[in-house]
């Protein structure tokens, strides 16, 4: 039995990267300046999950951010949340993950299986990831400032 290749859905990737440089829009304040970090909470299954956001780099037509999530009650230590890496285009209006914690430099198509033992889509499954974690966010998130 003769396995397909896996073929990049070109369309599908950029409309992935589209919206989620549109959800990422909404969730950013206005006027942050380069290395500078906010944050808000997520309420969902019957706990508060603490979403930073953080500008690690900006130019002109990009900004790169940091995105990490943690546990309000437990913290840290017990269970260790992803932490993503974005890089937003400004003049594409596009959104792409560059890493997940140590892994860097992914690309679009793996042969597998491999040393690695990545999926055959895995840059693809992390933009998804990134559009369900920023749509929870939109939908449960809160300012942890009080607003009179």
């Amino acid at each position: 039995m003769v396995k397909n290749r896996y073929k990049v859905n070109l369309s599908r990737q950029l409309a992935e990267c589209e919206a989620n440089y549109w959800r990422l829009s909404k969730l950013m304040p206005e006027g942050v300046n380069g290395g500078e970090r906010w944050q808000f909470a997520v309420t969902s299954g019957g706990r508060q999950w603490l979403t930073q956001l953080e500008v690690t780099e900006r130019s002109r037509y990009t900004t790169t951010l940091r995105l990490s999530q943690s546990d309000a009650a437990v913290g840290d230590d017990w269970l260790k949340a992803p932490q993503l890496t974005v890089r937003l285009y400004h003049d594409a209006q596009l959104a792409e993950v560059l890493a997940w914690e140590r892994h860097r430099r992914l690309q679009p198509r793996y042969e597998y299986p491999n040393s690695a033992m990545y999926h055959q889509d895995e840059k693809a499954q992390l933009n998804r990831f990134l559009g369900e974690w920023l749509g929870l966010c939109l939908a449960k998130g809160h300012s942890l400032e009080t607003v009179w």
